[in-house]
C-alpha cells in the first residue's frame, strides 16, 4: 500500500490533538483519541492494548504510550529518566527486531516527531508532544527520548558535560515532570482548591508539600495539593500552613491585620478549615510530609 506523508500526517495529528487539549491540564482517554482524520482516513494515534503505535498507513511508530501504574505496583515497563537528564522508554518485549520496536527506530533514523501518551490515572492521558528519539540503545532494550525540540538539538550530554546535563534535566522537568504532576494533582481533587473549592482549572496549581528540590519533594500526588493561585503563593510564604490534623493554619500576623476583602474571604477566613481531600486514601496528602513542612510553617511564624 501507499504510505501517506510522515510529516503531514504528525503535523495533522498534533494540530487535532491541540483543539482536545487547550487547558495544558487537560487530559484524554482513549477512545477520545484513538483516531484521528487525515486526508479521508482514519488514522490510529493511541492504541487500546499496544505501547507503540504505528498506524498502517505510516512506514514509522508515530505515538507511544506510558500505562498507569498503581502506588507501590512495578510497572511492565520501566520508563525512567536516566543519568543525562533524558527519559528512556522501553521495547516492547526483547526482541529488538519486534516490528513495533523497528517502528520505533525508524521514527529516530528519520528524526520524526511523535506523541506520547503519559498515563496519570487509570485510563487518563496527557499528550506530550512534539517528542524526539535520539538514541536508539538496542543493548539495553530501549531508546532515549528528548521531550521538546530545544532537548533534542541539545542530544546526548557526555560524562563531563555537567553544565549541559543540568540543562537537559532542566528541561526535562520544566516540559514533562511539571505538567505531568499538574495532571495528577488536579485529577486527584477533581479539579478543585483544596482549602476554598474554586474550581477554575485555569486558575489552579499542583503545590509541592515538600517543596522541589529537597530530599523528599518528588513529583507524587501524596506531596502535591491542588491549590488556587494565591493559597499556593500564601502556602509557599508560610502565610498559610496545614496543621497535622489537615487544617488550615494562617499566621498569627496575618489574622490581626485589617485590609480589604481579599485579606479578610480569602487569607483569614480560611482558618480552621479543613482540606478537601481525594476520593482514594491513598492520594492523601503524606501525613509525615505535612508534619515536616508544618514544623517549617511554625518556625516563620
Amino acid at each position: 500500500m501507499a504510505f501517506l506523508d510522515e510529516l503531514a500526517a504528525r503535523e495533522a495529528a498534533m494540530r487535532w490533538l491541540d483543539e482536545r487539549t487547550m487547558l495544558a491540564t487537560q487530559t484524554v482517554s482513549q477512545p477520545d483519541v484513538a483516531n484521528f482524520p487525515f486526508q479521508g482516513e482514519d488514522v490510529a494515534l493511541l492504541l487500546r492494548q499496544q505501547g507503540i503505535c504505528k498506524p498502517r498507513q505510516l512506514g514509522a511508530a508515530l505515538s507511544i504510550r506510558t500505562t498507569w501504574t498503581a502506588p507501590g505496583q512495578k510497572p511492565p515497563y520501566e520508563d525512567v529518566e536516566g543519568p543525562d537528564g533524558l527519559i528512556r522508554y522501553a521495547y516492547r518485549g526483547e526482541d529488538p527486531q519486534h516490528a513495533e520496536n523497528r517502528a520505533l527506530r525508524r521514527a529516530f533514523e528519520q528524526q520524526l516527531p511523535l506523541v506520547w501518551f503519559v498515563a496519570v490515572a487509570p485510563a487518563v492521558y496527557l499528550a506530550r508532544y512534539p517528542i524526539y528519539i535520539v538514541a536508539d540503545e538496542p543493548e539495553q532494550l530501549r531508546v532515549a527520548i528528548a521531550i521538546s525540540e530545544d532537548q533534542r538539538f541539545l542530544g546526548i550530554p557526555g560524562l563531563e558535560e555537567v553544565d549541559r546535563r543540568r540543562t537537559v534535566q532542566r528541561l526535562t522537568k520544566l516540559r514533562l515532570h511539571q505538567p505531568v504532576f499538574r495532571a495528577q494533582v488536579l485529577g486527584a481533587y477533581e479539579r478543585s482548591c483544596a482549602m476554598c473549592r474554586l474550581k477554575h482549572v485555569e486558575l489552579l496549581d499542583a503545590a509541592h508539600i515538600i517543596p522541589d528540590g529537597k530530599e523528599r519533594g518528588t513529583p507524587i500526588v501524596p506531596n502535591g495539593l491542588s491549590l488556587c493561585s494565591i493559597h499556593h503563593r500564601a502556602f509557599d510564604a508560610n502565610v498559610l500552613g496545614i496543621r497535622p490534623d489537615l487544617k488550615v493554619e494562617v499566621r498569627r500576623d496575618i489574622l490581626d491585620e485589617i485590609d480589604g476583602p481579599m485579606l479578610k474571604h480569602g487569607l483569614q477566613a480560611m482558618s480552621g478549615v479543613p482540606l478537601t481531600l481525594p476520593k482514594r486514601v491513598a492520594q492523601h496528602p503524606d501525613r509525615a510530609r505535612v508534619e515536616e513542612r508544618y514544623e517549617e510553617f511554625r518556625a516563620a511564624g
